[in-house]
C-alpha cells in the first residue's frame, strides 16, 4: 500500500508516511486506495480478540511492516490496558451503546493508537533504513500529549516534545503531562489555544532551517498527532470491533447498518469511522458532535469553513479547537482527489481564515455525516439524564456526543427507526471530576481530588490509580512559553541538545 499527499503528487510507502508524519508540502498522507474488508472477513474477525482485530485492520494499510510484526505489536500495546477487552461495548438501553475507549494507561481514547504508534515507528525506521534518532513533536488539547509522552517515554532513540495551551486543559490533564516520568520527554505550556500550538507544530515541520538543524544532530522529525497516518490507522480498528461485538451479542446481523456518534475536535476520530465505512463497514451515518466551538457543525450546514469567530473554553477542553486538521483528508476525497483544490483551500484558510466547498461536495458529505453542536447546558442535561435513568456516568466529551445524537434522532430519523447507535466515549469521567460531579449532582467543588472523592461516593465507580496518584507526584515541567514560533523552536532545540533538565521524576 502506498500513500499520497492531499496537496501534491508526493507518494510514499506506509513506513515512510509514519516516519515523516507530514508530507513535504504540508499535506496529509492518505492511502492510494481504500482496502476492503469483506463480510466473510467480518465473520472471521468475530473469532479474534481485540489485538488480533486491530492487527488485521492495520495490515490492510501497513502491509510493508509485516503481518506477524503487527500482531505482536498490538498484543504488547493492548496488554497495558485494564481488563480483558481494551474497547468494551456497553449497552445503555435498547438501541444505545457506549464504546468505552478509555481503559488504557492515560484514561483516554488516544491510548488506543498511541500505545501502538511507538512500535509502528520503530519498525518503520527499520524498514526505511533510517539511522537517525526521532523527535516526536506534538500539540495537544489535553489527551494526545499525555498519551504520546506515556507511549514514547524511555524509548531508545526517541525524544518527545509536547506543547499544550496554558489555560486550555483540565487540571487532571495538566498534571498528567507536567508530572510525566521519562528521561526523553519535554512539556511546555503555551500562552494561546490549541490552534496556536498546532499551527506552531505544523510550521516547524515545514521549516527547512529547523529540520536541517535537526538533521545535523542526527535527528529526524515525526508526529504523534493524528496528522500522522500511523496515529490514525489504529483508530479504524475499534469501529470494526464495536460492530462485530453487536453481531456476536446478537443485537444485529452482519450487513445491518448502524450509526456512530463521535465527540469531535481535530476530526481524526470520526474520520477513522469514515475510513472504516469506505472499507465496507455497514455504517449509515457518522454524527459529528461539537461543543460551543461549533465550526464543524456550521461547516456541515453551510459548506463554509470559517475560523474568524470567538473561541470558547468549555467543560470539554479536548474539543476546544477551531482548525480541524483531519478534515483536509475528507475534503481530498470529496473533491475527487484534486490536490490543487485542497492546496488552494488550505492556503485560503491560513491567509484568510476561511474556505468554501461546492454544493455537490456538501451534499456528498451530508450523505455520510450529520453535524451538530451542544451547549454547556445541553451537555450537562444529557449527562444527568443518562445517569439518572440508567446509572451510567460519562465524561463531558461523551456528554456532548449524547446530546447531539439526541437531536439527530429527533430531526433526522423516523421515530420508529431502530438503527443501533454507538457513542464513542473518549475519556474516563475521573479526568474531569469537577465538571462530571456538577453535571450529575449539581455540586460544585474547586479541588479536583475532592471532586474525585465525591464522584466516587456518588457513582461507586472506581477511580483509576493513574489519576489518583497524580496528587502526590512532583511537577517536573513548569515552563510556559509565549505564542512565539522562534521561542518555541528554540525551546525544542534546547531539549534536543540536552540543555533542559526537568525536575526528578521520583518523589522527594
Amino acid at each position: 500500500m502506498y500513500f499520497i499527499s492531499t496537496r501534491s503528487g508526493e507518494c510514499v510507502t506506509g513506513a515512510e508516511a509514519i516516519v515523516k508524519g507530514l508530507a513535504s508540502d504540508g499535506g496529509l498522507f492518505v492511502p492510494e486506495k481504500f482496502p476492503e474488508i469483506t463480510r466473510d472477513e467480518l465473520n472471521k474477525m468475530a473469532e479474534m480478540n481485540y489485538p488480533e482485530r486491530a492487527a488485521f485492520v492495520l495490515n490492510k494499510y501497513l502491509d510493508d511492516l509485516g503481518e506477524d510484526f503487527l500482531k505482536e505489536a498490538c498484543e504488547k500495546a493492548y496488554s497495558t490496558f485494564e481488563g480483558d477487552d481494551p474497547a468494551p461495548l456497553v449497552r445503555v438501553n435498547e438501541g444505545l451503546y457506549i464504546l468505552e475507549l478509555y481503559h488504557g494507561p492515560t484514561c483516554a481514547f488516544k491510548d488506543m493508537a498511541l500505545t501502538v504508534l511507538p512500535y509502528l515507528l520503530k519498525r518503520s525506521l527499520e524498514v526505511t533504513g533510517s539511522k537517525d534518532d526521532v523527535l516526536i513533536l506534538a500539540a495537544t488539547s489535553g489527551d494526545t500529549g499525555k498519551a504520546a509522552l506515556e507511549g514514547f517515554k524511555n524509548v531508545k532513540g526517541t525524544k518527545v516534545a509536547v506543547f499544550f495551551p496554558d489555560e486550555g486543559v483540565a487540571k487532571m490533564q495538566r498534571l498528567q503531562m507536567c508530572t510525566q516520568s521519562g528521561n526523553n520527554v519535554y512539556v511546555a505550556a503555551v500562552k494561546g489555544n490549541f490552534d496556536d500550538c498546532q499551527r506552531a507544530v505544523k510550521n516547524l515541520f515545514a521549516d527547512e532551517a529547523f529540520n536541517a538543524g535537526l538533521k545535523e544532530k542526527g535527528v529526524c522529525l515525526s508526529s504523534a498527532n493524528s496528522i500522522n497516518f500511523g496515529r490514525l490507522a489504529p483508530q479504524i480498528a475499534y469501529y470494526f470491533s464495536a460492530y462485530i461485538d453487536l453481531v456476536t451479542s446478537e443485537q444485529i446481523e452482519v450487513g445491518d447498518e448502524i450509526d456512530f456518534a463521535v465527540p469531535t475536535g481535530n476530526f481524526g476520530d470520526i474520520l477513522a469511522g469514515w475510513y472504516a465505512k469506505q472499507m465496507g463497514l455497514p455504517v449509515r451515518r457518522l454524527i459529528c458532535a461539537s461543543n460551543r466551538n461549533r465550526v464543524l457543525a456550521d461547516f456541515f450546514t453551510t459548506g463554509s469553513y470559517n475560523v474568524k469567530r470567538n473561541f470558547f473554553r468549555t467543560m470539554s477542553p479536548s474539543m476546544d479547537i477551531l482548525i480541524s486538521s483531519n478534515l483536509e483528508r475528507l475534503l481530498f476525497e470529496m473533491s475527487g482527489r484534486k490536490a490543487d483544490v485542497i492546496k488552494t483551500r488550505m492556503e485560503n484558510l491560513a491567509k484568510n481564515g476561511e474556505y468554501s466547498i461546492t454544493q455537490t461536495e456538501l451534499q456528498k458529505i451530508k450523505q455520510d455525516f450529520y453535524g451538530g453542536y451542544a451547549t454547556e447546558d445541553d451537555t450537562v442535561e444529557a449527562m444527568y439524564d443518562i445517569f439518572e435513568e440508567y446509572g451510567y456516568a460519562m465524561d463531558t466529551h461523551t456528554g456532548v456526543a449524547v446530546a447531539v445524537s439526541n437531536v439527530y434522532k429527533e430531526k433526522e430519523v423516523d421515530e420508529k427507526d431502530d438503527t443501533p447507535l454507538i457513542v464513542l466515549s473518549t475519556a474516563n469521567p475521573y479526568k474531569f471530576p469537577q465538571d462530571v460531579l456538577y453535571a450529575l449532582s449539581g455540586n460544585d467543588v474547586k479541588d479536583s481530588f475532592k471532586g474525585v472523592k465525591r464522584l466516587n461516593l456518588l457513582t461507586a465507580m472506581k477511580p483509576p490509580k493513574a489519576l489518583t496518584e497524580l496528587r502526590y507526584k512532583p511537577l517536573r515541567f513548569k515552563t510556559t512559553l509565549p505564542n512565539d514560533l522562534k521561542k518555541m523552536s528554540a525551546s525544542v532545540l534546547d531539549f534536543v541538545d540536552g540543555n533542559i533538565v526537568p525536575e526528578p521524576a521520583s518523589e522527594k
